[in-house]
């Protein structure tokens, strides 16, 4: 058709999509289309502010490597990873949910660590941390079920960040006993500021938000048969717990981290703390996530 106002280009791009054979493709693309043209209607942007928010889109992608994705940051920041992550876990949102977002520094190749293993590969700093955790689903154990951790470091940051650290430092991946149980030593880690270096940091500080997260342990349990558990679990101390920069932090995800009387275990001389916590899994597909770095 031949667009003669405004109001007819959104109908021009629907009917030309509406011959789009697969039906989610088109369900998608044209919700798409109608949610941006109104967007654009809503805020009636400058031609100067449609190219600066183009630049902003380009930028994402330029900012992308292998060790750092803008892409997965940029939907953190927005708050839309954790909406899919709440929209396809507890009961479609309707709940409060073990799930959550899975953040841009797991890699899939994490050392296969031997149950009470140790995560800390090289001189790592900080209080010393004993996790013993179980695997349930219907309140039965799960077994031989695989489970990738990993963390930051108390200087809050993650081992790929960091030029020189130890390859796959605080990472490792465990397998469930017969119990659904799997257990490891690392260090404590530390609340961190994201990355702010590309556009994510840029409209940050234009919102004047803080780039926060509260300090947690990352976690992916996956067992065929049953759904994968991407989560993590916060320090119940931290405080950004309720003013976390990706809007991740939930009550179910808050653990509880107990300073211990004891020495730690590796005789560092650093503080020791302990962690016991439950994860509980659903019915469904297993299906790792797509590995946001190298």
């Amino acid at each position: 058709m031949r667009i003669e106002t405004e109001a007819d280009v959104t109908t021009a791009v629907l009917e030309a999509m509406s011959r789009t054979p697969d039906p989610r493709v088109r369900h998608v693309t044209q919700a798409l289309v109608r949610h941006l043209h109104a967007f654009v209607r809503e805020i009636r942007p400058s031609e100067q502010e449609f190219e600066q928010g183009l630049e902003f889109l380009a930028r994402i992608g330029q900012a992308m490597s292998p060790t750092h994705n803008e892409a997965v940051l940029a939907s953190d920041v927005l708050g839309i990873s954790t909406l899919v992550c709440l929209l396809n876990n507890g009961d479609g949102g309707a709940t409060e949910t073990a799930a959550a977002l899975l953040g841009p520094f797991w890699r899939d190749n994490s050392p296969k660590t031997e149950d009470g293993g140790s995560l800390i590969r090289g001189e790592t700093r900080g209080p010393r941390l004993m996790a013993q955790c179980r695997v349930l689903a219907g309140g039965a154990p799960v077994a031989d079920a695989r489970v990738d951790v990993w963390h930051s470091s108390i200087e809050g940051f993650y081992e790929n960040q960091v030029e020189g650290a130890p390859e796959m430092n605080l990472r490792g991946q465990f397998r469930t006993n017969a119990e659904g149980r799997f257990s490891f030593f690392t260090a404590l880690p530390a609340g961190y500021p994201i990355p702010t270096h590309g556009p994510s940091g840029d409209l940050l500080r234009a919102q004047l938000r803080h780039p926060m997260r509260p300090a947690h342990l990352h976690f992916i349990i996956h067992k065929e048969g049953f759904k994968t558990l991407v989560t993590q679990v916060f320090i119940d101390s931290d405080p950004h717990l309720d003013s976390d920069v990706v809007f991740g932090v939930t009550s179910a995800l808050i653990g509880d981290y107990r300073r211990s009387e004891e020495p730690a275990p590796d005789g560092s001389g650093e503080d020791f703390y302990q962690l016991d916590y439950a994860f509980h899994l659903e019915p469904g597909e297993a299906r790792l996530p797509l590995p946001p770095i190298a």
